[in-house]
């Protein structure tokens, strides 16, 4: 019996047991790609007639990634289920019924919280030892990516309660997805580079906000790289 056992285990594993396997071992990596899938995807996402459906689709599946990945991290995997869940749901619930603006600033809300929630366990995943593993790697970009999300539907809801909150180049009192997502990354990196400029109060203090969680972000990881690489150094 041990015999045969020990054969199995020696079977080349199938490919779908291979991405089980790596998915287990970094979810982080998983979480990241579908981030910047998503970035990747909507200038064509928007144009769609379906382009609203299709976004949450994809906003529902990093949902799913987001949450198995928080399994790994020190954070409370129920209190993401919590979270995520009515998150997924009033976002479809948004889709049938986009003009109702209080359902669409809650749906738009939850998942900010969720993501927020989603960040902070992958920054205490980081911190949580003294070595640095390739899926902590992928975590701290992970971890932007889903701060650089979070802010952006946050940003949305703002401006589905106080209409005009942000002006670009176009006109009207509402943003595109993509465009609030443009200005998250701008406030995220500090670098500024946006034509979407906040004009309500509400949406001035959020983004000073974000512009001192990216900071504060960046400051975090590098101060944590240091600290690791000198007590690396200091045990040789």
């Amino acid at each position: 019996m041990e015999t045969t056992l020990w054969d199995d285990l020696r079977e080349p594993p199938t490919r779908m047991q291979r991405w089980s396997a790596v998915l287990r071992k970094q979810p982080s990596a998983f979480l990241l790609a579908v981030q910047l899938l998503v970035i990747i995807l909507l200038p064509w996402l928007q144009d769609l007639t379906y382009g609203r459906v299709a976004l949450s689709v994809l906003s529902l599946c990093a949902l799913t990634v987001a949450v198995f990945t928080v399994r790994s991290t020190p954070a409370l995997t129920w209190l993401s289920v919590t979270l995520g869940l009515p998150a997924g749901i009033l976002e479809i619930w948004s889709t049938v019924q986009d003009d109702n603006s209080l359902i669409v600033a809650l749906a738009h809300t939850t998942l900010s919280l969720f993501y927020f929630y989603t960040a902070y366990g992958l920054v205490a995943y980081m911190f949580e030892d003294a070595w640095v593993t390739k899926d902590e790697l992928f975590a701290v970009g992970a971890a932007f990516t889903v701060l650089l999300f979070a802010f952006a539907y946050l940003f949305l809801a703002i401006q589905e309660i106080w209409p005009g909150s942000y002006i670009g180049h176009r006109e009207g009192d509402y943003r595109s997805f993509l465009e609030l997502l443009f200005y998250s990354a701008a406030n995220l990196t500090s670098v500024g580079l946006s034509d979407v400029v906040a004009v309500g109060p509400q949406a001035r203090a959020v983004s000073i906000l974000e512009q001192l969680a990216g900071v504060m972000y960046v400051a975090m990881v590098i101060s944590r790289l240091v600290a690791l690489t000198v007590m690396r150094n200091q045990q040789r």
